[in-house]
């Protein structure tokens, strides 16, 4: 990951963001919403809580009002190699986590510190030959039991190559199919517990997002979702 690529885009990500996912009729707020309320159901469902989560590639930390509207006693940190967009989310968001900057190499946390990992596409962003290190790295900072969220875009649909390839955030990007990245968490010592594909429908046709439930077995979702244990 190069701090420079991401420090760039800091203050103009939300609006470049906007710009390249209007052909869905949503905003970016929807895509980071959508992602945490399914961190937060699939806890619930099975009966458990995120008491520490952390969020890894946060960038100018998008994600952190929807942790705390859907699991607001959880302590966030968010973790990112871009001091220019963690300095953005602490003007955002200040008191609310705790922002740390990341080396791109060791997680500066201690083994088990958290109970739950979140990364929403960040791993397009960094060389696949550093992958497996970095989901050891995750694994490492879980607690027994704890939980990776893995979303990312996915390459068999065509919009969202569409719009990875005319994007300028996503100039060194290379997008990863969902095995690709099942068999590297599971190189690093993963359990897998899910894998889903998610968002179908455009706003135009949201009447019909009820029935994404029964489609995540589809992998033409715009992005995908890898839920793995420790």
């Amino acid at each position: 990951m190069d701090q420079a690529e991401f420090d760039k885009f800091a203050e103009e990500y939300r609006a470049l963001h906007a710009a390249n996912i209007r052909f869905s009729g949503e905003s970016p707020e929807y895509f980071a919403e959508y992602k945490v309320r399914d961190v937060a159901s699939y806890l619930s469902r099975r009966g458990l809580g995120a008491t520490r989560i952390l969020d890894f590639g946060s960038g100018i930390c998008s994600s952190l009002p929807h942790f705390r509207k859907y699991l607001p006693h959880a302590a966030v940190t968010c973790l990112d190699v871009s001091l220019a967009s963690l300095d953005l989310g602490v003007r955002r968001f200040q008191g609310e986590a705790e922002f740390r900057c990341f080396d791109g190499v060791n997680i500066p946390f201690g083994d088990g510190e958290f109970d739950t990992a979140f990364a929403a596409g960040v791993f397009h962003h960094i060389e696949e030959k550093e992958h497996v290190r970095l989901f050891r790295e995750l694994r490492r900072i879980l607690t027994p039991g704890g939980h990776f969220f893995l979303f990312e875009h996915n390459p068999l649909n065509p919009l969202t190559v569409h719009a990875v390839r005319t994007c300028a955030l996503d100039e060194n990007a290379h997008l990863l199919r969902h095995s690709i990245l099942r068999t590297r968490l599971e190189a690093a010592g993963f359990l897998i517990a899910d894998c889903r594909f998610r968002v179908f429908f455009p706003n135009v046709l949201k009447l019909l997002r009820p029935l994404e439930a029964a489609l995540s077995w589809c992998p033409l979702g715009a992005q995908y979702l890898l839920i793995a244990s420790k």
